[in-house]
């Protein structure tokens, strides 16, 4: 059996019709014996609008991937056998990477390194406009900047893709008309930004419009994790453990480190609340 953590950067229990929607779709998706644990945020996490409001600024977004690290350590030390950050700006992603052995899978950089072997110009279709940039910056982080082309929004807010689920028309025809955008602009594949668009298209079995394919993010990172799941147990495949960017901190350095700051006793008595 191979168990995967899936890490979301919505408080699941708050949208229950993405919730069940995202237990279907991976679960259909997911190869026989993968089991599928879904997590999301603490209850509480955003106490004004929901999660696109926080993404628009760094200092926050910055600050719920303490969620994401604290729950990779808790996969490792659980017996998980590999991570995955279901949200496309990849929060918290090179940090974890330095901290587990397990593989880390993020949605963004897998999105887009698949849907270059679908075609030679990558657009992004999310709803939350303010993720533009981390998208950008990710991506010439990684070295992939030249694939991504065009970034554009549905004209729908978080709360119409939610409704899609129960009136899946309008947000139909809104991701039809700015994946065409994209198209005019170049792109050869679409990738639909963040998981709720992602699930919502998945489930209404919109693969391709005009004859460019639109990737299934998460069913693709879904793959990519139960393969990576496969090499490491075979052959203990991980990160490079060299640089700023690989050495792998001690387990009792980095627990006094966070145990200091509060992080864990903050998140322990939110785990409680």
């Amino acid at each position: 059996m191979t168990r995967i953590w899936h890490q979301s950067f919505t408080v699941l229990d708050d949208v229950p019709h993405y919730r069940d929607a995202l237990r279907r779709h991976m679960s259909s998706v997911a190869r026989p014996g993968t089991e599928i644990d879904f997590h999301g945020m603490r209850p509480g996490t955003y106490p004004s609008d929901y999660p696109g409001t926080h993404i628009g600024y760094a200092y926050l977004s910055g600050l719920h991937k303490e969620q994401f690290v604290s729950a990779a350590l808790q996969a490792q030390d659980e017996g998980y056998d590999a991570f995955l950050i279901a949200t496309i700006p990849d929060t918290g992603y090179e940090e974890i990477r330095t901290l587990v052995d397990i593989p880390v899978i993020a949605l963004g950089q897998t999105s887009v390194l698949a849907a270059a072997q679908l075609g030679d110009r990558v657009g992004i279709v999310n709803f939350i406009a303010a993720l533009e940039p981390q998208l950008r910056r990710n991506m010439r982080n990684y070295g992939l900047d030249r694939l991504v082309g065009p970034i554009t929004q549905v004209d729908a807010a978080f709360a119409d893709v939610m409704a899609a689920y129960a009136d899946p028309a309008p947000l139909v025809a809104a991701f039809q008309a700015a994946a065409r955008e994209v198209i005019a602009q170049g792109a050869t594949v679409i990738v639909p930004g963040e998981g709720p668009l992602n699930v919502f298209l998945a489930e209404q079995g919109i693969a391709r419009v005009d004859e460019v394919p639109v990737l299934d993010c998460l069913g693709t990172a879904l793959s990519v994790a139960e393969r990576r799941a496969d090499q490491y147990r075979r052959t203990g495949l991980r990160p490079a453990r060299v640089g700023f960017y690989g050495e792998q901190p001690p387990r009792a350095l980095l627990d006094a480190a966070r145990s200091w700051y509060g992080v864990t006793s903050a998140l322990d008595s939110r785990e409680d609340a």
